[in-house]
């Protein structure tokens, strides 16, 4: 789901009120016409060639109104400004993975001169479109959002079914807004909470329209988060849960995944997966997460055929853009369902909204099987999987509280301990003496950084 918003440009991103002034006095000069140029600044929204009838005789309109542009292309565009908040609002749409686009009654080339001095980085520029005209081009563009400071812009936004949110930097307040702001600085905070809002509704669109769900459930904050609102969106009867039992789960994660499905009152199945039978799990490539992966969605296949349900992973809007992840493209491969990839969700507003319905698991830190901790090229075996999962267990007690934590095998006796910058500040030889005591000769620590076993791209 990408989101595109439209700005209005004069009072909503940009100040040009002292161009205005400068230009308007020079203007009435040339004219030899009385000009009250702070007033023309004080109402600024509607079409130049509006503005001019007050001050120029009809057929002075047009030269006057070319005059005026060539005047602020030279005289006021150094005296332009950006207001506050604006370079921050533009930046959280675009970070969020959305469009920024910019509307105006101003000529076009005018408004794209201003936002390139500026360093104003948008989408798309749209100029010669004032009040309900500007709703053709949020249509044709797709916004569901239009920031504007004038009742003109308010009219532009209902016309073209887009929320309206209004923002108080302009002469004339947008009265009717669906929302109103001081300034743009307010920007990147309610359009967080509306984004999350929007991609929310969509994840449970797209989970009513299912029969049921069988989910993949690892126990993680994301496939928890999917399976919470899988019981929201279609009951509980309609949803089960399967964490897949192998030497390659930790043994603390399936007593933990099983008193979370049943708070939820799904049912849970814990059917045993034999990804160790595959040759290319055990040989450790690069694609090991594609072998493991595979074994898992093959397995559950029977499972969701008897039950007539698709089956959801907890790939996430983050993982998609991750780079190396071959387990997605074997869930791919085999139909699984992505809801939270579907509707947007980055794991960040996973958590957000995890926290926000009360689930044990919104902080719980990244845990992936532990095969992951095998590095590549070393085979994956009972033993080894069995070693590692013992040695993290003594570590974590050993610590108290830790956040992330792996024991990495990097073969040959050698582990890397990665913990949390708080876990390993506190992380001594006493400490790292558990991990030795598991049979690695050598025991080096680090901070913890995701994927630091996968290959360099």
């Amino acid at each position: 789901m990408r989101i595109t918003v439209g700005f209005d440009l004069d009072l909503t991103l940009i100040d040009p009120r002292p161009a205005v002034v400068a230009v308007a006095s020079r203007l009435g000069v040339e004219e030899g016409v009385e000009v009250d140029a702070h007033l023309w600044a004080s109402r600024l929204g509607p079409p130049l060639e509006t503005e001019l009838a007050h001050w120029v005789a009809p057929e002075r309109v047009v030269p006057a109104a070319e005059r005026y542009r060539e005047l602020m292309a030279s005289l006021g565009k150094p005296l332009i400004t950006l207001l506050p908040g604006a370079a921050d609002a533009v930046a959280a749409v675009r970070a969020a993975g959305g469009r920024a686009i910019v509307l105006t009654a101003k000529s076009e080339p005018l408004a794209r001169l201003a936002l390139s001095d500026l360093g104003l980085d948008v989408d798309a520029v749209v100029g010669w479109r004032w009040a309900e005209a500007k709703a053709e081009a949020l249509l044709e563009h797709g916004a569901t959002v239009f920031v504007g400071d004038h009742p003109g812009d308010v009219r532009a936004a209902r016309a073209a079914s887009a929320l309206c949110v209004g923002v108080g930097t302009g002469g004339v307040p947008p009265a009717g807004a669906d929302v109103l702001l001081k300034d743009l600085t307010g920007f990147p905070a309610w359009f967080a909470g509306h984004l999350l809002d929007a991609r929310l509704a969509a994840l449970q669109d797209r989970l009513s329209a299912l029969p049921g769900l069988l989910v993949a459930f690892s126990g993680g904050a994301d496939s928890a988060f999917l399976l919470a609102a899988a019981v929201r969106s279609l009951g509980p009867d309609r949803v089960v849960a399967a964490t897949a039992v192998s030497p390659s789960l930790a043994t603390d994660e399936l007593p933990a995944a099983a008193a979370f499905a049943a708070s939820l009152g799904v049912r849970h199945l814990n059917p045993a997966t034999d990804e160790l039978s595959r040759p290319g799990y055990v040989e450790n490539g690069p694609d090991r997460c594609f072998h493991c992966k595979a074994t898992l969605l093959d397995t559950l296949a029977p499972h969701a055929a008897t039950l007539g349900f698709p089956v959801a992973t907890g790939t996430n809007a983050d993982d998609a853009v991750a780079g190396f992840r071959p387990g997605i493209a074997a869930a791919a491969e085999r139909g699984a369902v992505t809801p939270l990839l579907d509707a947007g969700l980055t794991k960040a507003q996973v958590r957000e909204a995890s926290r926000h319905w009360g689930l044990a698991t919104a902080d719980k830190p990244a845990l992936a099987c532990l095969a992951s901790r095998i590095a590549y090229g070393l085979s994956v075996t009972p033993a080894g999987l069995a070693r590692v999962d013992r040695a993290e267990r003594a570590l974590r007690a050993a610590l108290g509280e830790v956040g992330d934590l792996r024991v990495r095998d990097l073969g040959a006796g050698v582990a890397r301990v990665e913990l949390d910058a708080a876990a390993l500040g506190r992380c001594d030889e006493t400490a790292l003496a558990v991990v030795r005591a598991e049979g690695f000769s050598t025991v080096t620590a680090q901070q913890f950084r995701s994927g630091s076993m996968n290959p360099a791209p």
